[in-house]
């Protein structure tokens, strides 16, 4: 590594501040609040929103059916349980290409 050029790594406590559960590691964010654990100084990060309180980690996300995107995925697909794949391909610009030429020249 070039001497110069990389931020300082240093020891952190990451606490999240809603459940005030922390999280010890190295990072290059830096701050002036300071703990000492086991003997250890770390600098303390405060966040928002981390592994503890995100809803994808606690299982509390939802989604959101935008446009009926599932009712059309499952329209396309439904029948007797088998994926279709044939008629869930697109046509390419070439074969479209080709089908209008063939239009035209009849």
């Amino acid at each position: 590594m070039k001497n110069g050029i990389h931020p300082d790594y240093n020891p952190v406590v990451f606490v999240d501040a809603n459940t005030g559960k922390e999280f010890i590691t190295r990072s290059t964010k830096s701050s002036a609040e300071k703990k000492v654990i086991d003997g250890v100084e770390y600098g303390v990060v405060t966040l928002e929103i981390t592994s503890d309180t995100h809803p994808f980690w606690t299982g509390k996300q939802h989604r959101v059916d935008t446009a009926g995107r599932i009712d059309q995925f499952n329209k396309r697909f439904a029948g007797d349980g088998k994926l279709n794949i044939a008629g869930a391909k697109r046509k390419t610009r070439r074969v479209a290409a080709k089908k209008s030429e063939e239009v035209e020249e009849k």
